[in-house]
């Protein structure tokens, strides 16, 4: 169970915020880190899909890539949680509101990952839900987001390589540094 908190303060949320590119990580790395902190998890695709009442691709397919940004950008800006792990879909960073909102309630970790893994782990990037322009390929997407993590990310995770215990083992130490400062 998520709780609701007041006010903006990160140490007051002690929420963990997992951004990166679709097929990093952030849901399996999220349930296994929220385990391993005692803290609720939080999806914020599935809130879009519940609150939608379609699936992520069918959300796109009728509204369009910009469109679905602007329903992701309302639903991470109204998210209200405290010791939450949530993550976040691919294209949260388009949202400066969502993003300075998330940046508040808690510390952003970046699951960075190179191209090559990325596109070996997602297959179907419209059955995944995607979002790509008209022209877009993953390689120009990617391009693309990797400033934008970047830039909010509080704490990257180089995931390359690694196993997932060893992933949450990474974030949790630097969480609990980063908590102290």
């Amino acid at each position: 169970m998520v709780a609701f908190m007041n006010g903006t303060d990160k140490s007051a949320g002690n929420n963990v915020v997992l951004i990166g590119m679709p097929g990093a990580g952030k849901s399996t790395v999220g349930v296994v880190l929220a385990k391993r902190l005692g803290f609720g998890f939080l999806d914020s695709d599935l809130v879009i899909q519940n609150r939608e009442g379609k699936l992520l691709h069918e959300i796109i397919e009728e509204k369009g890539a910009e469109g679905f940004w602007q329903v992701e950008e309302t639903v991470n800006a109204s998210i209200e949680a405290r010791r939450a792990v949530i993550a976040t879909g691919g294209s949260v960073i388009y949202g400066s509101r969502a993003m300075e909102h998330l940046s508040e309630i808690g510390i952003v970790v970046y699951l960075k990952l190179s191209l090559e893994s990325i596109a070996e782990r997602l297959g179907d990037l419209n059955e995944r839900g995607v979002t790509l322009r008209k022209g877009q390929d993953l390689a120009a997407l990617y391009e693309e987001r990797i400033p934008m993590y970047e830039r909010y990310a509080d704490i990257t995770i180089d995931c390359e390589g690694l196993s997932i215990r060893e992933i949450v083992a990474e974030i949790a130490e630097r969480y609990r540094m980063e908590c102290m400062r």
